[in-house]
C-alpha cells in the first residue's frame, strides 16, 4: 500500500526530499509535465482534452512535523526546536530518528523524583526536553548528528482493529497516496496535481504554486482533527473516525466556496459515499493560501478525520480514506459544472 511507505518517509518541513523522490519515480511516466520548482514544491499535469484552458488544482502536502538540534550538550545531548505545532505532552519518552544516516534517540525529561512541586504540576517545556542517543560527550555525538539536522518520531505503519491505520506523517502522506492515484487520468480541463512543501509551517508552498498555476478552482485533500473519544462531549466533535470524508465550511484561515462545497457534499450523498461536515471551526490547511491567489480562487477542502493528529502515532479509518479517494475522483468527473459558476 502506498501509505506504508510513504509513512515511513522522513519529511519534516523544509526537509521533503525522500518524499518528493518516491513521488516522483512513480508517477513521471504517466504525467504530462512534471515540474519541481525552487521551493522544492512539485506539480504534476495531465492536459486538458477541452478546448477551453481551464485549470483545476488539488493539493497535498508532502511535510510532517517534526524537530531539528539546535545545540550539541557538552554531555552528548540533543537540545532541539520543534517544527510545527507539536504538543509537548506528546513526547517525553518518544523514539525519534535523527538526520540523514536516521540515528535513534530516545527524547527524555528530567526524572519525576527530580521534579519540584510546580514542575510536577505543569507540561513539560520544550525547552527542558533533551534528546538521548546514547552518546558519551559532544565529541561522540558529533560523530553521529550534527546542529541542524531534522528529526521525526520512529513511529511504524500498523492495521489494527476494524479497519483502522496507525502511523506517523497520515498529515499529510494520506492526501499524498490520493494525489498519486490520480496521475494519468484526463478531464476537459488541466489537471495540476501539487505536492507541496512547509505546509506546517505557514502554507508557504501553497502560496507559491497557487500563484505559479493559477487555477479557476482549487480542492485541498487534507487530514483534521478528530476527537469522537473518551472525555469528549459529542457536541463538541470535530468529525467522526469512520463517519466519512468531512466536508468544511470555515475554518481559522478560510471561507470556503460555499456552492463549490455543497456540491460536493451533495456530490457524495448522491451516490452513497460517506460524507460528513467538519462541525468546529479551528485548524486550517492550505487553503488558507489558495483562495487568495491570484485575486481568489474557488476553494473546497476534503480532509480525512484523524484522531491524535500532530502526534507521534495519528489514526485514520481505512472507510474515511476510501471515501475520500472515491469522492475526489467523481467530483472531478463532475468539475466542469463547478468551473461555470
Amino acid at each position: 500500500m502506498l501509505l506504508s511507505d510513504l509513512t515511513t518517509l522522513a519529511g519534516v518541513s523544509g526537509d521533503e526530499t525522500a518524499v518528493r523522490s518516491y513521488i516522483y519515480e512513480r508517477i513521471k511516466d504517466a504525467c504530462d509535465e512534471l515540474i519541481v520548482d525552487s521551493m522544492g514544491n512539485m506539480a504534476a499535469l495531465m492536459r486538458g482534452t477541452g478546448t477551453q484552458r481551464k485549470k483545476v488544482m488539488l493539493c497535498a502536502h508532502m511535510d510532517e512535523i517534526g524537530m531539528i538540534v539546535s545545540r550539541i550538550t557538552d554531555d552528548g545531548f540533543l537540545k532541539f526546536k520543534t517544527v510545527g505545532g507539536i504538543d509537548p505532552r506528546v513526547m517525553v519518552s518518544k523514539r525519534v530518528l535523527i538526520g540523514q544516516n536516521a540515528v535513534s534517540g530516545v527524547i527524555g525529561y528530567k526524572a519525576v523524583h527530580l521534579q519540584d512541586k510546580s514542575e510536577r504540576e505543569t507540561t513539560a517545556k520544550v525547552k527542558n526536553l533533551y534528546i538521548d542517543i546514547g552518546a558519551k560527550n559532544k565529541k561522540d555525538a558529533e560523530k553521529k548528528v550534527q546542529v541542524g539536522d531534522f528529526i521525526v518520531f520512529d513511529s511504524a505503519y500498523r492495521e489494527f482493529g476494524d479497519g483502522l491505520i496507525k502511523a506517523r506523517a497520515l498529515d499529510n502522506r494520506a492526501g499524498c497516496a490520493i494525489l498519486m492515484g490520480l496521475a494519468g487520468k484526463r478531464f476537459a480541463y488541466d489537471l495540476y496535481l501539487c505536492f507541496t512543501v512547509q505546509e506546517e509551517v505557514g502554507l508557504r508552498g501553497a502560496k507559491i504554486l497557487a500563484n505559479r498555476i493559477q487555477p479557476d478552482l482549487a480542492l485541498i485533500l487534507e487530514t483534521t482533527t478528530c476527537s469522537d473519544v473518551s472525555g469528549t462531549e459529542p457536541e463538541d466533535y470535530s468529525t467522526v473516525l469512520g463517519g466519512g470524508v468531512a466536508v468544511s465550511f470555515l475554518d481559522r484561515s478560510t471561507y470556503y466556496h460555499k456552492e463549490l462545497t455543497q456540491f460536493i457534499y451533495q456530490l457524495g450523498k448522491d451516490h452513497a459515499i460517506p460524507v460528513q461536515y467538519k462541525k468546529t471551526a479551528m485548524g486550517g490547511n492550505e487553503a488558507g493560501a489558495v483562495h487568495l491567489a491570484c485575486g481568489g480562487v474557488k476553494t473546497a477542502a476534503l480532509s480525512i478525520p484523524a484522531r491524535y493528529i500532530h502526534s507521534p502515532s495519528s489514526v485514520i479509518s481505512k472507510k474515511d480514506f476510501n471515501a475520500c479517494r472515491d469522492l475526489v475522483n467523481l467530483f472531478l468527473q463532475e468539475a466542469q459544472t463547478c468551473l461555470n459558476y
